[in-house]
């Protein structure tokens, strides 16, 4: 009974080796020659190629892209990825960069906004900031392209300056006024469709003078004030710059002595006024020749002068 059971432990000792040693075969038959894969991004083919060999494996090169960040001939991917682990002779699948992509700028310049951006669209570009400045001509129209035509270039982008309409009919430059007169500034500034505002040292108008009527005479209207008179002597804003349709006009004014008003006499030394007399000394009735040899109400005692009232007047 003895002699089975030893012969049945050996047995059990004997399997349970051979499972060890089973066991150890195989992971060094699948382990044994395991390598890290290295880093290949960045790499021409060249040294990627060299790196592959002494790390003992293989390298697969399966896709070619454009990209801006990696030179043209360097790895720009692999798989599997750096650091794990392989069997030795393991196929590593490598990308290479074909750089930035060199696309051909169509030249737009003079077509309206939505063929322009129609042929951009044809050639695989985005269309980029669209940016408006007052022209003459036709509106929307592509004034001017960035990138220019027919360059190469790795970002499909095209930026484009067009022609306004918006501001193109109420916006302009403006002239110089200085030196005109006020009535001719004014009337250019209204034709140009701005407000005119007079400043300056010119003085303000005098408040209406109204005489006041005497018995029997028709009442005189009020004198009306005169419009601002005299030569720019400065305009704000400036001449040369941008203004718009109901924007004001500021004009500095010097006064100018007008001939007319340098022999105007004032209320106080009006002819009217001075020659006028009042109603108890008025000159009409002397004037007249009729009143002139008519006699007063004073003067009546000649009467006693005639011969045929003497003599009916002496005693008998």
């Amino acid at each position: 009974m003895k002699r089975y059971f030893r012969i049945a432990v050996t047995a059990l000792a004997m399997l349970a080796v051979m499972l060890v040693a089973a066991a150890i075969t195989l992971r060094i038959a699948l382990h044994g020659h395991e390598v890290t894969i290295p880093d290949f991004a960045g790499m021409t083919v060249a040294e990627a190629s060299e790196a592959a060999l002494k790390t003992g494996v293989d390298l697969n090169i399966e896709n070619k892209f454009y990209s801006t960040t990696v030179p043209a001939g360097r790895i720009l991917s692999q798989a599997p990825a750096a650091g794990s682990s392989v069997r030795h002779g393991w196929q590593v699948r490598v990308t290479v960069s074909l750089g930035p992509q060199q696309v051909t700028i169509p030249d737009v310049v003079g077509e309206p906004v939505q063929q322009a951006s129609m042929n951009i669209r044809k050639m695989q570009l985005d269309l980029g900031t669209l940016a408006h400045i007052d022209a003459p001509g036709d509106p929307e129209m592509t004034l001017a392209q960035t990138p220019p035509p027919n360059a190469g270039v790795d970002q499909p982008r095209v930026n484009l300056l067009l022609s306004s309409s918006a501001s193109a009919s109420t916006s302009f430059v403006l002239p110089s006024f200085v030196g005109m007169s006020f009535g001719a500034a004014n009337h250019a500034a209204i034709a140009l469709g701005l407000r005119v505002a007079a400043i300056g040292d010119v003085p303000p108008p005098a408040p209406p003078i109204v005489a006041a009527p005497e018995p029997g005479q028709a009442a005189v209207a009020p004198v009306t004030p005169a419009a601002p008179s005299g030569v720019v002597t400065a305009q704000s804003p400036d001449s040369g710059f941008r203004a718009s349709k109901g924007d004001v006009l500021r004009l500095t004014l010097h006064a100018v002595a007008s001939p007319a008003a340098a022999t105007k006499p004032t209320a106080e030394a009006s002819p009217a006024a001075a020659t006028k007399p009042t109603a108890a000394a008025s000159p009409t009735a002397p004037k007249s020749p009729a009143a002139a040899t008519k006699p007063t109400a004073a003067a009546k005692p000649t009467a006693p002068a005639s011969p045929a009232a003497a003599g009916a007047a002496a005693p008998h």
